[in-house]
């Protein structure tokens, strides 16, 4: 672990504490490693992330699809979240790359922990858990109350993209439509935050 030299020293007295080397460098040097990113004076050489096959989640219980989304800052939301709320495997579809480091920053390190699958076509993402035993759950405005729903102990969340949402394509492969009970006439949620509350209340 790397820490800039203008870190509060009592920070700086605790992370000494643990096991792993650390090494105390210049700002300028922290700001150029994080390539002028925000590091908060901390940060860490690990291990390039290995993306896993979507088909070695097929055995777990609860699975989270996203369709399209760009955004670093939501995706990596939505991985503290789903680590946070119990999710076994999130599979991201719909686009060819992810920036790895800026997601692992907005997750908080969560992305370290949770299984992420790379796949484009959501459309075999669809069809193989299905054929596993999952049942899905995609989210948009016009769907039933997800207070409302039965759910299966397999199960996917499948969220759209953040201008979009799902297509009518992806909703008609899917076995539910879901939404979130607003308290007032509001048209809809950040997508990160719409996901954390129907991942909490899915939950099993």
């Amino acid at each position: 672990m790397y820490l800039a030299k203008d870190l509060d020293k009592k920070e700086y007295s605790r992370l000494m504490k643990f096991s792993f080397e650390v090494k105390r460098i210049p700002p300028e040097a922290a700001q150029k490693m994080s390539k002028n990113g925000s590091h908060q004076g901390f940060l860490a050489e690990v291990d390039e992330y290995d993306f896993y096959d979507f088909r070695s989640f097929i055995d777990k219980k609860f699975i989270l699809v996203l369709s399209g989304l760009t955004d670093v800052g939501n995706i990596g939301a939505l991985v503290r979240s789903a680590y946070a709320l119990g999710v076994d495997g999130i599979v991201v579809c719909g686009i060819k790359q992810l920036k790895l480091d800026a997601i692992a920053r907005t997750s908080t390190g969560a992305l370290f922990d949770m299984p992420l699958a790379l796949h484009h076509n959501i459309y075999d993402v669809l069809n193989e858990l299905k054929l596993a035993g999952f049942q899905s759950y995609g989210a948009d405005m016009g769907g039933e109350n997800i207070n409302d729903v039965s759910l299966s102990k397999k199960r996917v969340l499948v969220l759209g993209n953040e201008g979009e949402g799902l297509s009518s394509r992806i909703i008609s492969k899917l076995d539910n439509v879901v939404s979130i009970k607003m308290a007032h006439n509001f048209d809809s949620l950040n997508v990160s935050v719409a996901g954390a509350i129907m991942m909490d209340r899915m939950r099993i």
